[in-house]
């Protein structure tokens, strides 16, 4: 609709330093920046909590891309790149006209995991500071994908429903389904109908993510079961431990295989993506645990 370009094309031209805003919030709906929240809330709130978090951002980065490749609609920089710049783009290493790197524009994926994670928090911290957070957040980071370029008004409105319906879907789920496995698979089978027509690389990851942290779920309660803590130090170094875990393994893991056919669509290289996520997510909620006594240990001699 005309009405939405012009309005993107306004918006870029008469903002100051647009690109710089919409990178700020750009983080807080991107990959890092949620499994950042994940990864606070679970080694240093609430170990359940932070589970649920993990299967609901898995869910909602899982469900859109579905959505995505059936409307197939370009982003709005792909349609008027005479026009309207990309100031944000998903895959930084990736070219702005790559599909499969960059996804498709309808709806806003940001707009749907921002109320989806912060919004099901509030409902587990009950704070009124955290509902406060969570409605700014979802409104700034909407606005800043359509300052962007990388979202029309409608696709960011859309995402807003669906992040909500999202919260909706779980909030269902934990009240009619009481068998853990029947929940987790649940959610696997949803997820399924995805690998037979999605080639972009953001469902690819958020299945992996899926599949990491529920295969890890089971093997942290059986062979780690890690307690909660509230000691400072032993916080940061949980944290700090998991997202160097995290760099490193995804490194690794990307070594045996050609950069080239690592960035192409090909079901191939999107499925050993897959198999990469779910290793990453698996090792860092479900293994790297076991090591927090020596932490604990750490934060008693401080």
């Amino acid at each position: 609709m005309e009405w939405e370009t012009g309005l993107i094309v306004w918006l870029q031209k008469n903002l100051s330093a647009p690109g710089e805003f919409s990178k700020y919030l750009d983080f807080f709906g991107a990959e890092t920046g949620m499994l950042l929240v994940v990864l606070i809330v679970m080694f240093c709130w609430k170990k359940e909590v932070g589970q649920k978090l993990a299967l609901v951002v898995s869910c909602v980065n899982m469900w859109l891309p579905m959505i995505k490749s059936i409307v197939l609609r370009p982003r709005p920089y792909m349609e008027y790149p005479y026009r309207i710049k990309p100031l944000a783009l998903s895959d930084e290493e990736a070219a702005a006209m790559d599909v499969a790197a960059q996804g498709y524009s309808f709806p806003s994926m940001h707009s749907a995991s921002i109320p989806a994670l912060y919004f099901m928090l509030a409902k587990e911290v009950k704070k009124k500071w955290c509902w406060i957070l969570a409605t700014v957040l979802t409104v700034l980071v909407g606005f800043s994908r359509v300052v962007a370029g990388m979202h029309y008004p409608t696709d960011v409105l859309a995402g807003w429903i669906l992040g909500f319906a999202v919260v909706g879907i779980f909030t269902l789920l934990d009240r009619y389904v009481h068998e853990e496995w029947l929940y987790h698979l649940i959610l696997l089978i949803s997820a399924l109908p995805g690998v037979f027509f999605v080639r972009t690389t953001d469902y690819f990851t958020a299945l992996g993510c899926l599949i990491g942290v529920v295969a890890a779920i089971y093997f942290e309660r059986k062979y780690v079961n890690y307690q909660n803590t509230r000691k400072i130090i032993s916080m940061i170094l949980r944290v700090a431990g998991a997202i160097l875990l995290y760099l490193v393994v995804n490194t690794l893991l990307k070594l045996p295989f050609d950069k080239e056919f690592l960035a192409g669509s090909s079901l191939g290289a999107l499925l050993i993506r897959t198999g990469r996520y779910a290793i990453v997510m698996f090792l860092i909620t479900g293994v790297y645990p076991k090591i927090f006594p020596l932490f604990e240990r750490i934060g008693k001699k401080q």
